[in-house]
């Protein structure tokens, strides 16, 4: 089994990891391990682009119908000429 060292964690996240493992009794060690193993087991789909990850997002809201604004023709361009 591989063993990792987190450097720059801050004294209040410490100080509340340290509370949550008294809470629920297991060592600083153990509860960051159930973190961990709580947090990466979640089997949200990973988006393979940008769009794909929006798309999921807004899945729940469900079908927006939008107007779409008629266009207007394109002005003449101007001459620059002398």
């Amino acid at each position: 089994m591989a063993s990792m060292t987190i450097h720059g964690l801050d004294d209040g996240l410490i100080q509340r990891l340290r509370m949550r493992a008294a809470a629920h009794g297991h060592s600083m060690e153990d509860e960051a391990r159930h973190i961990l193993r709580t947090a990466l087991a979640s089997s949200e789909p990973v988006a393979r682009n940008l769009a794909d990850a929006i798309r999921t997002r807004l899945l729940s809201v469900g079908v927006v119908e939008l107007d779409i604004p008629s266009r207007e023709p394109i002005r003449e361009l101007r001459d620059f000429t002398p």
